[in-house]
């Protein structure tokens, strides 16, 4: 019997994606629920479960095709899958490749990710998670073990002479993953739309790094994760824009609508382009709320498993360059919002207080903003707030 399999809902005003990998080829067996095939939309890889256990039949649509939702995917077929043991004979004689098949089956899709990309055995790794089961560190421990293990190989045949083409010149042509057109296409809107403008300030670093130098072993102790720098400049935005409602605010036809919450995006880099998960109530959450929610953001963004429910809505959006040491830069609206905050690497600079030159730890940071609902006034008064409550981290406790 062949069970269809379909393209499913995929969010809110998502009616298409592109079929990015079939992670089961026909004659594959396939246990319910296990993934069969990721889906790109505009925003987020989506896995699509298989409905029935049973053996991977045709695939209707191809890696690359653009499908709508509902549109079939492939077939499952579910006739002859075995529901009862197998003699025992059979059994003594299974391949132990067959036994590995199974237990791939049973994988999460991070761990069977870092199977595949470590070519590593599951049936030959012990599992430390829950009733044994392997965990995304179980299978890169055993992918290092494998790197160090001798090698003991019969000696290679010389290899043939490779002969260069002096002057050899090539081109490759990848096709561009639908969540890369649409960041193509939402960047150039907002170029197209927002009346783009960009003010800069510098911040002297002391004060936040002093205090994560005194309390970033008791804080992850306490909390279980690092004491970064996002949540120090989380809450100084909220500071800001809670004294500068522009902008927090956004432009919808010809009304201005103003929030009274802060939910911050977050830019984090992900195998398949920038996304921006978005951090909810901000203003209402604790340094250590803030750090975890960003932390469980960037591992799922590593791990592909981002969903769009992650991505939606968004009243501000911080960006930091600087963790791949950028110096400056003029970060890019994230339509609907209004302003930018981009964040930059630190370096020790020479600069003047009290009238003597002294080194401290700089930061350049920039904000860029929509001049139609935000007025210079409001966006150089909004930075100036933040580098002030870095500078002097009394203020966002005493909310100043």
């Amino acid at each position: 019997m062949s069970i269809e399999v379909k393209v499913p809902v995929l969010g809110e005003s998502v009616s298409e994606a592109t079929v990015g990998q079939w992670l089961k080829q026909p004659g594959e067996a396939v246990a319910l629920d296990e993934p069969i095939a990721s889906l790109e939309t505009d925003k987020v890889a989506v896995e699509v479960p298989s409905p029935v256990a049973g053996i991977m039949g045709a695939h209707i649509a191809a890696e690359g095709d653009t499908v709508a939702v509902g549109a079939l995917l492939g077939l499952i077929e579910t006739s002859g899958v075995a529901t009862s043991p197998s003699p025992a004979p059979a059994a003594a004689a299974a391949p132990a490749a067959a036994v590995a098949a199974d237990d791939a089956a049973a994988l999460s899709p991070a761990v069977r990710r870092a199977v595949l990309e470590h070519g590593i055995d599951p049936a030959t790794v012990k599992g430390t998670g829950k009733d044994g089961r392997l965990t995304k560190e179980d299978v890169l421990a055993a992918a290092v073990a494998k790197q160090a293990a001798p090698v003991v190989a019969a000696p290679a045949p010389a290899p043939a002479p490779v002969v260069s083409v002096s002057g050899e010149r090539r081109e490759e042509r990848v096709k561009m993953t639908r969540l890369r057109q649409t960041i193509a296409k939402r960047l150039k809107s907002a170029q197209e739309t927002a009346a783009m403008l960009t003010t800069f300030n510098d911040v002297d670093m002391s004060a936040v790094m002093e205090a994560r130098a005194k309390y970033k072993d008791v804080f992850e102790k306490k909390h279980g994760v690092k004491l970064g720098l996002m949540s120090f400049f989380a809450k100084a935005s909220v500071l800001a824009l809670k004294d500068i409602p522009a902008v927090n605010a956004q432009m919808q036809g010809d009304e201005i609508v103003y929030f009274d919450y802060v939910d911050i995006s977050v830019a984090v880099s992900a195998p398949n382009g920038l996304v921006v998960p978005v951090v909810r109530d901000v203003d209402k959450m604790s340094f250590a709320g803030i750090e975890k929610a960003i932390a469980e953001y960037g591992k799922k963004a590593r791990d592909g498993t981002l969903t769009m429910a992650d991505m939606a809505g968004g009243t501000f959006t911080i960006s930091n360059g600087g963790v791949f040491g950028g110096l400056m830069s003029t970060p890019i609206i994230n339509p609907p919002q209004s302003a930018v905050l981009g964040l930059h690497r630190i370096e020790d600079r020479p600069v003047v207080r009290d009238g003597q030159i002294v080194v401290r730890p700089m930061m350049y940071i920039a904000l860029s903003y929509d001049h139609r609902i935000i007025d210079g006034r409001e966006a150089v008064t909004a930075l100036k707030t933040i580098k002030e409550a870095i500078e002097d981290p009394t203020r966002l406790l005493i909310d100043m």
